[in-house]
């Protein structure tokens, strides 16, 4: 069966309460057409897990924000858009900071099978509240849980018909963990090539990981 899918095909398995994670630095290899999709799709009280949520005048996932689909969101950057904080203080969204770095390996740990690791990172702070944190070699380590999602939306250069993908300089970002870390991966890519076509040296993400793959139609 084709792993090829239009945007709102793909979209169509996201269900209420989900927990969706979403690629990208900015709108730097975020799924644009894949946010677009679940813009046009009715669903809600979702739980978006990000490096931030898009940018001001509803861009990327600012547009999902606004139309009071999240409930809750995940992440590092969220002051890139000023729209979050308002939607915050309203009460309208319940945020959930993360460092970026222990963002990334809460991510890649749910995709590796590992239970949970300790990290320097938020020691003393409100962040590390209610967690449970050891002393190693005299030093304060608190404990971060593997971060799942039911679905993960990502974004990458090429793939292949099987689902092998390439990415391009940084716009890799968070892509490849978050292909890992979901029980079902959706990948929007630039380009479609025939199965041998890709150096195999550069493939990054293998098909094995991939579940459907949706060509690129909204561009930065």
């Amino acid at each position: 069966m084709s792993k090829i899918k239009s945007a709102s095909e793909a979209i169509s398995i996201v269900k209420d309460k989900d927990r969706i994670m979403v690629g990208g630095f900015g709108l730097i290899g975020c799924p644009l057409t894949l946010v677009e999709a679940l813009a046009k799709h009715s669903v809600k009280d979702l739980t978006i897990i990000s490096n931030n949520l898009g940018e001001p005048n509803g861009k990327g996932l600012g547009k999902i924000l606004h139309q009071y689909k999240i409930k809750k969101a995940i992440g590092s950057f969220f002051t890139s858009n000023p729209d979050v904080i308002k939607f915050v203080e309203k009460n309208q969204l319940d945020v959930e900071l993360v460092p970026q770095g222990t963002l990334a390996e809460a991510i890649r740990a749910a995709g590796a099978g590992i239970g949970g690791f300790y990290t320097k990172t938020s020691a003393n702070t409100i962040l590390a509240e209610n967690k449970e944190y050891r002393w190693i070699d005299d030093v304060k380590y608190v404990f971060e849980k593997p971060i799942h999602a039911n679905v993960s939306l990502i974004k990458a250069w090429k793939a292949d018909k099987n689902g092998n993908l390439v990415y391009y300089k940084t716009a890799r970002n968070f892509n490849p963990v978050m292909a890992m870390a979901a029980d079902i991966c959706i990948a929007e890519v630039d380009e479609i090539v025939e199965p041998g076509e890709l150096d195999p040296e550069e493939i990054v993400t293998p098909h094995i990981f991939v579940d459907m793959i949706v060509k690129s139609e909204v561009n930065l």
